[in-house]
């Protein structure tokens, strides 16, 4: 998947404390979720997938023999070439036992593309074998023979972006075979199919919504069958993951969607469960529409107790993820759902404690970055964050943790500290908090953010030390900034070329600690 960039919408701005510290993180979640689609390509591989499973019982050929890469790509290219012959021959072929010809040379084929870490992809395609796989999926044809079509298509699918853009002629075929008419394992496989393609770019998934991969696909995914809906779940979010938000609002407009979601979130199967999760962080990035049904139904309660309950890190990315969007986009979560003194907030919190312990980098940011959004709430919220264990273990990762992590540590940390603004006003001081992170020498942390080179985080220090010089009793905030050479740090932006950074930290400067700084000792 290759979607970076995402416009984030005047839309989706908080009233809340954001405005002041954090006022990105709303804007932020489509980015994100746009951003974790690269993670789950490169660090979970699951925007692609090849089908090695059997729903047959059969014994798999192997190459005998020890050969190198060079000699055995060099047999199964010339194993291709020859099937593919053998499934333009069945083709033709009217004699006995006609249809087996014709399974048996799919099946084949079907297995070279599915047991070599070299599928010979490339050779079957410039033998022929799409056009002859397009044939293959003709209404009317045995089940087993679709099957092992789809299947085969479902491999090519999960190749090289050329290899995928060449099942082009097939979308049609596969899409309508995703229809009632077709047999359950049929329409799964050619969900697993589509889902390959769909998660190749914006291109091919925009070919697959044109031709009404959306309405079938949500459809299987309500199915009571697990694996089929697993699979129509999965090929969903690579279906809708953006970066334009109409699918997803098409998506949860379905009737009967909300309702599958719903059930399949109190599944006891988290591999289910973990698909269906993923729907949920495409929806509640892209769409408000979904987002304002997600939050006055029961996923809120599902996710949480998953959260909770779960040890599972391929489970707990998307759960933490679904939240942090939930939060980050709709004040309905904060003041409704996340009531301070109800179980749901208690466990939400227990849930991301346990994260920011966890070894998983992965899981420590995600859990940082839910914390922020809740902390941009109320007055209410950051007194429940800050009296919590996850305020200490924030501390620790603010001077201890990768950058990315410190980052959104330091949105949460500074979140604590300031109560929510009302209107375009300066945000005034929550100073027994700023204190006490004062005192738990957290300004070194905010001071390096600083001094890097990524400017938002730059300007998430500068505005903490705005806090600390503004905010800490007896003018002593300047003093403390100085101690810990905040001063030379903010310089470094004297001369910058981002004017918004340079006029923030040279006002900063000029402000305390201009003519009239140290004379009052």
């Amino acid at each position: 998947m290759a979607d970076e960039d995402v416009s984030p919408q005047s839309s989706y701005h908080r009233d809340a404390i954001k405005t002041s510290v954090h006022n990105t993180s709303a804007q932020r979640r489509r980015q994100l979720a746009v951003a974790v689609g690269k993670e789950r390509r490169e660090a979970l591989i699951r925007t692609k997938r090849l089908c090695r499973e059997a729903h047959f019982d059969d014994n798999e050929a192997s190459l005998e023999g020890d050969m190198n890469i060079d000699e055995e790509r060099a047999v199964l290219n010339a194993q291709a070439s020859q099937i593919i012959e053998d499934l333009k021959s069945a083709t033709t072929y009217q004699g006995k036992g006609a249809a087996q010809k014709k399974v048996e040379a799919l099946r084949a084929l079907r297995r070279l593309l599915s047991k070599s870490e070299f599928p010979p992809v490339k050779a079957a395609l410039q033998a022929g074998a799409v056009p002859l796989l397009v044939q293959y999926l003709s209404f009317g044809s045995p089940d087993e023979q679709l099957l092992e079509a789809a299947w085969c298509l479902t491999n090519i699918a999960a190749g090289e972006p050329e290899e995928t853009k060449s099942l082009v002629p097939a979308l049609p075929l596969l899409v309508a075979h995703l229809g009632e008419k077709s047999s359950v394992p049929v329409a799964e496989q050619c969900a697993w199919a589509l889902g390959n393609v769909a998660g190749e770019g914006d291109e091919l998934r925009n070919i697959l919504l044109a031709q009404g991969a959306l309405l079938p696909l949500a459809r299987l995914m309500m199915s009571n069958k697990g694996s089929t809906a697993r699979t129509a779940s999965w090929a969903l979010s690579n279906l809708i993951k953006g970066p334009q938000p109409n699918a997803a609002t098409e998506l949860i407009r379905i009737k009967g969607v909300l309702d599958a979601i719903i059930q399949h979130l109190r599944n006891l199967d988290d591999e289910l469960v973990t698909e269906v999760a993923w729907v949920v962080v495409y929806l509640s990035a892209l769409s408000e529409a979904a987002v304002s049904l997600l939050v006055k139904s029961d996923v809120v309660h599902l996710l949480v107790g998953k959260l909770a309950a779960s040890e599972r890190l391929h489970l707990l990315i998307p759960v933490l993820r679904s939240l942090g969007n939930l939060v980050a986009a709709d004040s309905y979560m904060t003041d409704k759902v996340l009531v301070v003194g109800h179980n749901t907030t208690d466990q939400i919190l227990l849930g991301l404690i346990k994260c920011l312990k966890s070894e998983h980098r992965v899981l420590k940011k995600e859990a940082a970055w839910v914390l922020s959004n809740i902390a941009a709430g109320s007055v209410g919220h950051k007194e429940l964050i800050f009296s919590s264990e996850a305020t200490p273990l924030m501390i620790h990762l603010l001077s201890s943790a990768p950058f990315d992590i410190r980052k959104e540590v330091a949105y949460t940390l500074g979140n604590l500290c300031v109560a929510p603004a009302k209107n375009a006003e300066q945000p005034s001081i929550i100073v027994h908090h700023l204190v006490a992170l004062v005192n738990r020498e957290c300004i070194s942390g905010f001071i390096h953010l600083v001094r890097s080179a990524d400017i938002q985080s730059a300007k998430l220090g500068l505005q903490f030390l705005e806090l600390v010089m503004r905010g800490m009793p007896n003018r002593e905030g300047p003093k403390l900034v100085e101690r810990e050479d905040g001063i030379d740090a903010m310089e470094r932006f004297q001369f910058h070329e981002n004017e918004e950074m340079r006029t923030m930290a040279n006002g900063l400067v000029d402000k305390y600690f201009g003519e009239d700084y140290g004379l009052d000792e």
